[in-house]
């Protein structure tokens, strides 16, 4: 990013940046937790469930992403070793079910998990908005995401 895109910037990078990292790892847990979870799913209907399950999996590793290179570019390194990524997050790994068949589980820890990540974009957007554009358009858009996951999940749940 440039010098002048760095001025405008009306907040302390480094702050920015932090909460970027801490969204960063938030999402490569939700990334790993989700997968996980497709590919160990069990029970009538499981195919079902491990597609929408790696249908999430991928937007949150293309969140991750996202975010890789907004941190990268205002001059930050998102978070490397995978021993950190918990520690760093704003949330712990969400967990799996011990059976994996238990989809009420497994969509109660997804909607968890979600109105977590919703929470924190909410925060970073209301910090960021008329202070820094390029970081309030990009955490608007993940939560805007975020907030269909939430949707599509909460309408599996049996009522």
């Amino acid at each position: 990013m440039g010098k002048q895109a760095r001025k405008i910037v009306e907040l302390d990078l480094k702050e920015v940046i932090k909460d970027l990292n801490k969204a960063y790892c938030d999402e490569w847990l939700a990334f790993y937790a989700y997968w996980y979870m497709a590919q160990i799913v069990e029970g009538p209907g499981y195919e079902d469930m491990s597609e929408f399950l790696m249908k999430i999996a991928k937007d949150e590793l293309e969140h991750a992403g996202e975010l890789a290179d907004l941190i990268i570019k205002y001059g930050g390194s998102p978070t490397a070793h995978p021993m950190e990524i918990e520690k760093n997050g704003n949330a712990p790994y969400p967990g799996i079910p011990k059976n994996y068949a238990d989809y009420d589980k497994i969509i109660q820890i997804v909607t968890d998990a979600e109105a977590g990540a919703i929470d924190v974009y909410k925060k970073i957007a209301k910090k960021t908005l008329g202070k820094d554009d390029v970081t309030y358009q990009l955490v608007t858009h993940i939560l805007a995401e975020e907030v269909t996951h939430e949707e599509m999940f909460e309408n599996l749940l049996v009522k």
